[in-house]
């Protein structure tokens, strides 16, 4: 199980395992659904260790807009690091997660998404230093946006 960490906290953790894959991968996870759990389950079997990225309740804001996030960002945190593909979860408040990529240097950086690799503002640092970017398709029908509005239709 994993462990809601701060980022001091994390760049030890790592240190700690040398030669251990890092995967990162990093979101908003406003309202958890099977689209996040297939994009966690394939960014951690891309290394040995899963470090999530999760977005504040004011960068989630600023993302996403009012009345975002649905949930704060400690319950969403918590859930995370439950989730058996998830090692670590770090909550940052920056629009991007390119500061805690810089301080991570994980070897692969995983987005899920219909982006491409080219598209996320990131590939270029991760790029830096010789990590991957890889982008897992999203899971047809599955995202935060397609449940909240069969939500607002049901009510």
């Amino acid at each position: 199980m994993g462990r809601v960490v701060a980022q001091e906290e994390l760049a030890r953790e790592l240190a700690a395992r040398p030669g251990a894959r890092v995967v990162f991968t990093n979101g908003c996870f406003d309202i958890l659904h099977v689209g996040h759990v297939a994009t966690l389950r394939k960014a951690r079997s891309l290394g040995d260790i899963l470090v999530v990225g999760l977005n504040s309740d004011g960068s989630v804001s600023r993302l996403k807009g009012r009345g975002r996030p649905y949930m704060p960002q400690q319950d969403r945190a918590e859930l995370l690091a439950t989730l058996e593909p998830v090692d670590f979860v770090v909550i940052f408040d920056e629009p991007t997660p390119e500061g805690l990529i810089a301080s991570v240097k994980p070897a692969v950086h995983v987005k899920g998404g219909d982006y491409t690799p080219d598209e996320l503002p990131e590939a270029r640092l991760v790029r830096s230093y010789g990590g991957e970017v890889v982008v897992v398709p999203e899971v047809p029908g599955k995202s935060t946006s397609a449940l909240v509005a069969k939500i607002k239709e049901d009510v």
